[in-house]
């Protein structure tokens, strides 16, 4: 795993951006096509902002999908991930690129089916990602579910995950924050070719520690990433103030 410590977000989520986009530039040139897995939450707002603006990226080209959503939500809701995308990277881009929605409103088992039939066979060429304050990955909360085969399943989120979505003013209060979302697996996300971590601010530091030097456990999930074969972690200070060994970017 590369690991590289930044002395802002707003770099850290540049450096993100530009990694990833020349990894689309690559499988446009050698394949026509690209597909990716784009992130949401306070962590990828700096990196969508570059992303939307990099050059020479077809974005007709490029299919993508997200990584969560949450039971029950409506698009319309302001912490609906699918309403996020489509402000903040679907409409930016003049719609030209084609996302994956993930509805979870009515029937979110027949979703995981949908959506699992749409990405099983796709080469998925950049993971945009981060580390929730518990240490989860996507919405796989811990206990994570190393051994599932699903690529997006039905998981319930704990209080910790829930806290920090309130936490980060998507919901008024913790009773608002839904119990449940649709996920995608750990698996999945460890088939990209390349996976990018966009992992600011100091409420990460210790879920930061726990996924780069801890263990590789389910109660981290994150942690399963030391198991990837093409993972960067770009971290800011504070993010990495934990850390045994931070090099600076």
């Amino acid at each position: 795993m590369e690991i590289r410590v930044f002395d802002t977000k707003q770099q850290l989520g540049e450096a993100a951006a530009k990694q990833g986009a020349e990894a689309i530039r690559s499988a446009l040139r050698n394949k026509g096509k690209a597909s990716i897995i784009v992130a949401t939450g306070a962590s990828q707002f700096e990196m969508l902002e570059v992303l939307i603006r990099e050059p020479d990226i077809d974005w007709s080209k490029v299919t993508a999908f997200h990584l969560d959503e949450y039971v029950g939500m409506k698009k319309s809701h302001p912490a609906s991930f699918r309403r996020y995308l489509i402000e903040r990277f679907v409409e930016p881009l003049g719609g030209k690129v084609t996302l994956h929605e993930i509805n979870a409103e009515d029937n979110p088992e027949a979703e995981t089916v949908r959506l699992s039939k749409l990405i099983v066979d796709e080469t998925i060429d950049v993971c945009f990602a981060g580390i929730g304050e518990n240490c989860h990955l996507a919405f796989n909360d811990p206990p994570a579910d190393f051994e599932t085969d699903k690529p997006y399943i039905i998981v319930d989120l704990d209080e910790a995950c829930r806290r920090q979505q309130m936490g980060e003013g998507w919901f008024a209060t913790l009773e608002d924050v839904p119990a449940q979302a649709i996920s995608m697996s750990i698996k999945q996300i460890m088939k990209s070719s390349l996976i990018i971590l966009s992992v600011p601010d100091q409420r990460k530091a210790q879920a930061v520690k726990n996924a780069l030097e801890g263990s590789v456990t389910p109660l981290h999930p994150a942690s399963i990433l030391q198991n990837h074969n093409n993972t960067m972690a770009l971290l800011d200070t504070q993010s990495a103030s934990l850390l045994s060994c931070a090099p600076k970017a």
